[in-house]
């Protein structure tokens, strides 16, 4: 027996690179995505302006360049 994994509905970006996230299940929970952010891909998020422009795309949070979060890592994992 599988347990569904509730997708992201909304990111909202907050300062010092927080991100408040809500799932479809009703649960929502502030992240701390400064952990994340090394070299890579990962490393355009340090530019505010970027790590602003958060989109939910298919479930997952996303950036332009392509750097994603799952929603089952976000749940389950920070």
């Amino acid at each position: 027996m599988s347990s569904i994994i509730p997708s992201v509905l909304k990111a909202i970006p907050h300062e010092n690179f927080f991100l408040e996230i809500e799932f479809s299940d009703g649960e929502k929970k502030v992240v701390d995505i400064k952990p994340f952010i090394k070299s890579g891909v990962s490393s355009a998020l340090k530019n505010k302006a970027f790590f602003n422009d958060v989109f939910v795309e298919n479930g997952f949070i996303s950036w332009k360049n392509g750097f994603d979060f799952c929603p089952e890592f976000l749940k389950n994992h920070v």
